[in-house]
């Protein structure tokens, strides 16, 4: 999995727990101790998808878009990860048994894998994120 899940959840906790104002991706970004360049990138993906919208200018930034009972992490993982699980295979041998099926088998494994994975992100709304944030702090 790449940081792309993680920084998009992030960001939409960080805009979660301020329903009420624009938030910079400034601000976002030292949230996440990570280049602001990064963030914009994540919130662009974001912002496509209808996570959340965003204001220009003076008083601009971004601000969460939809119900947090509405999102689940599958939802994030879709747009910022899948495929990711999916091993990268060297071009093998193809007159080899081995090296001539090695790809597809792995790649069937995974998939199923992606799936479990998949049911299993289902079941965290962003709603239950925020929650968990907020009985850590």
């Amino acid at each position: 999995m790449n940081s792309d899940f993680t920084l998009a959840v992030h960001s939409l906790t960080y805009l979660a727990l301020q329903p009420d104002r624009m938030s910079t991706s400034d601000a976002i970004s030292e949230s996440a101790g990570v280049h602001p360049v990064r963030i914009r990138k994540v919130l662009s993906l974001l912002k496509k998808h209808g996570f959340i919208k965003s204001k220009e200018g003076t008083g601009g930034g971004f601000i969460f878009a939809l119900e947090l009972s509405e999102v689940n992490l599958w939802d994030i993982y879709k747009i910022t990860s899948e495929g990711a699980l999916q091993p990268k295979c060297p071009d093998s041998n193809k007159q080899c048994i081995v090296g001539a099926n090695m790809q597809s088998v792995l790649f069937t494994i995974f998939i199923g894998a992606e799936e479990h994975l998949g049911k299993f992100l289902k079941d965290y709304t962003l709603k239950e994120v925020v929650d968990l944030v907020n009985q850590e702090s």
